[in-house]
């Protein structure tokens, strides 16, 4: 297929392409509707395709859900591997810290990634979580062979800055928000 676009040049795409079309408006519908309020409907159209190939593609909803958090947890994972290019311990942690305040200014990845959390209650989506966390964990200790209490600390400033991102308190800060993000600040 890649050879005929190529002698024809087409603009044709491929399977891979429209994969990553469909995981990019899955996890749009995901965040602003949850697994069960999601319709692959919806999905199907923000992609520009049809319902039916969303599920030659993926099988179910379900699937594609599971596709689109593993997703969003992997970019995670690969904007931590960016941000610590080249960098080891405290700079290698301090990098991804900040690497993650911008990542969180993107709110439909952010409520993707709350909607994952939220759907924990199915085991198969709570391994994708906990596969794709434990991801980001052991690269996280790997990169700055720091001690797990600031390996820890480091995540829970993180589940706090997805907190007060979720409320909008980045750009729209209150008095207690504007101490608790400096106080993030501070800890990345």
């Amino acid at each position: 297929m890649v050879v005929q676009q190529q002698r024809t040049g087409s603009n044709r795409k491929s399977a891979e392409e429209r994969r990553d079309e469909i995981l990019e408006a899955a996890q749009a519908e995901f965040a602003e509707r949850g697994l069960h309020g999601a319709s692959t409907e919806q999905i199907a159209r923000r992609a520009g395709i049809s319902q039916p190939y969303v599920f030659r593609l993926f099988g179910s909803k379900k699937e594609l859900f599971k596709a689109a958090v593993a997703r969003c947890l992997r970019e995670t994972l690969e904007t931590f591997q960016r941000a610590a290019e080249g960098k080891r311990g405290e700079e290698a942690f301090r990098a991804m810290g900040d690497a993650y305040m911008q990542l969180l200014a993107d709110r439909t990845r952010l409520r993707a990634q709350m909607q994952a959390y939220a759907a924990c209650d199915d085991a198969e989506v709570r391994q994708i979580v906990r596969d794709g966390f434990g991801d980001l964990v052991a690269y996280v200790e790997r990169v700055s062979g720091l001690p797990p209490a600031e390996v820890s600390h480091f995540f829970a400033t993180g589940m706090l800055m997805n907190v007060l991102a979720s409320m909008d308190l980045y750009d729209q800060p209150e008095a207690w928000s504007q101490r608790l993000l400096a106080g993030c600040k501070e800890a990345t």
